[in-house]
């Protein structure tokens, strides 16, 4: 019962430490980045999902519709990136990035809104987001917005303006 016949051997077992294990065509990422969705609509949120579950590396791990559940979650799950939403219901994007890096500090947010103004992103640096994407540019660059932030760097929206520097880092641009 599960056994191959004499001679052939299964191709998850390697002969060597050095002979790499073939799982076929696909690659398979054995290090996810776990993801936090927080946005109150929910045509957005399916629409982040459905973009990151398309990618092997992203994996969904929870989604909140307010700021308070956002906390809550990030508390609970430990996710590694927040796709923080500004305009949610009872607690603001912003104030809940601030609860959630002082509760989950290993956490990173990434911000994704409508807003553009200087005003919301002065307030999301201050709030120790990572980066800032414009929610109607953001289905194209998400993923890599995602991956940079997760190691470490900025990361904004093409239309963000150039004069403006996160927090002295150098930053990403779609």
């Amino acid at each position: 019962m599960g056994c191959l016949p004499h001679g052939q051997r299964s191709p998850f077992i390697r002969r060597s430490i050095e002979e790499p294990i073939d799982f076929g065509e696909r690659l398979i990422s054995l290090k996810q980045i776990t993801v936090l969705l927080a946005d109150d609509n929910q045509m957005m949120r399916d629409e982040f999902r459905r973009i990151l579950e398309l990618e092997s590396d992203l994996e969904v791990v929870g989604e909140a519709k307010d700021g308070h559940e956002a906390v809550t979650f990030a508390k609970r799950l430990s996710p590694e990136l927040v796709l923080m939403d500004i305009a949610m219901p009872l607690l603001n994007g912003l104030r809940a990035t601030r609860q959630l890096l002082e509760a989950v500090p290993f956490t990173k947010v990434l911000i994704v809104s409508t807003y553009s103004d200087d005003a919301y992103l002065e307030e999301a640096a201050v709030s120790g987001a990572m980066g800032y994407l414009i929610k109607q540019l953001a289905g194209d660059t998400v993923c890599l917005a995602i991956r940079e932030v997760h190691k470490g760097n900025t990361y904004f929206s093409s239309s963000i303006p150039s004069r403006f520097h996160w927090r002295g880092r150098d930053c990403v641009k779609a």
